[in-house]
């Protein structure tokens, strides 16, 4: 298991040299993040931010994400174009040596929460999602925009948008144009070296009128199925799937293993219920998911790819530039999750390893 950081660029608060003083940090999760969605990245691009990070002590461990265009999620005639400048973004980043992308197919929206600052019983603030609260929302009226949502949308766009899905494009079809993708990049992924990780829907359920697919265990099943191979797998986020009452995301995370399926672990804790859920701090008693046996379960399964601590609180005045990426409570959990990796591995009779040097 290698310890990584979501990092945004040079305009992140957050820097490479503070996530390097993180104990145990090895690993950088990054993007290009200017280049217009549907674009190819250039080489020179990825090549600069793979120095980028080099020169700061550490590796890029993993791209999240090359999005995918509206125009392929929806089926539209010209997404074969679309899809060829996204392998080449493929093939460009397996020249420069990033081993995984994570990306997800959600329609228009990125992750979804109705309230960035949400109080919790210590004092701290962390993203939460009130069902009430988002039904009472439109993303076309009003100035409703969240981190995670494309903001090149203007109202007008956004709405031919959710006009189109709501008339064209149910379950169904979203799994159709989903199996196209897959199936018409994964040869180039594998010929690249390049493992793609699809991130769950977040939350796990349909918001605004609007399909969601990847969403529980039963549909874990059917994306692998698309294309079987170890180059097309999942991002295991325990706090995702969770989200979800009618989850058990340690039964999901168990068949993703066992099919050597999982590229990416992302790790953050939630509390859910009917009325929604809130983000905790990451400890297993602050939340509703057991995080020692998540780490267990890559431990017994000698898994060797990237975790990261997801979403933060905010706490001791934190940045809010990034709502959920502040520095803190991420280092904590980056430090927290190393802790419990560490004791599953002397309890196993292994070595753990954080790639420091004494």
């Amino acid at each position: 298991m290698e310890m990584s950081f979501r990092w945004y660029g040079q305009d992140d608060p957050v820097t490479l040299q503070q996530i390097r003083e993180i104990p145990g940090m090895q690993g950088i999760v990054t993007a290009v993040y200017d280049i217009p969605v549907g674009e190819a990245w250039p080489l020179e691009r990825i090549e600069q931010l793979k120095k980028d990070v080099e020169d700061a002590g550490l590796h890029i461990s993993v791209i999240e994400s090359v999005p995918v265009h509206e125009d392929i999620k929806q089926g539209k005639p010209n997404r074969d174009a679309l899809i060829e400048n996204y392998k080449t973004t493929l093939r460009n980043l397996g020249e420069a040596g990033i081993p995984v992308v994570c990306y997800n197919f959600m329609p228009v929206f990125d992750w979804t929460r109705s309230d960035l600052n949400h109080d919790l019983p210590d004092g701290s603030k962390s993203l939460a999602f009130i069902k009430e609260d988002v039904e009472r929302m439109d993303p076309v009226e009003g100035e409703l925009s969240l981190p995670g949502w494309d903001s090149s949308y203007s109202k007008e766009e956004m709405k031919a948008i959710l006009d189109y899905y709501r008339d064209n494009v149910d379950e169904e079809q979203l799994w159709e144009n989903l199996e196209y993708f897959i199936k018409a990049i994964m040869p180039t992924a594998e010929a690249a070296g390049v493992k793609m990780a699809i991130h769950p829907d977040d939350p796990p359920y349909s918001i605004f009128g609007l399909p969601r697919i990847i969403t529980n265990q039963e549909a874990v099943s059917r994306f692998l199925d698309i294309y079987d191979s170890e180059y097309n797998g999942i991002t295991m986020c325990v706090g995702s799937y969770a989200s979800d009452p009618k989850n058990d995301a340690l039964a999901i995370m168990k068949y993703a293993i066992d099919r050597n399926r999982i590229n990416f672990m992302h790790t953050r804790n939630v509390k859910r219920g009917d009325w929604g859920f809130q983000e905790t701090a990451h400890l297993s008693e602050a939340g509703d998911i057991d995080m020692y046996a998540v780490i267990k379960m890559l431990v017994d399964a000698d898994w060797q790819g990237a975790l990261r601590p997801d979403h933060g609180r905010r706490i001791w005045g934190d940045q809010t530039v990034t709502p959920g990426y502040g520095l803190y409570d991420r280092a904590l959990g980056a430090t927290y999750f190393n802790g419990l990796y560490e004791a599953a591995m002397k309890a196993a009779g292994k070595t753990p390893n954080f790639g420091t040097t004494k």
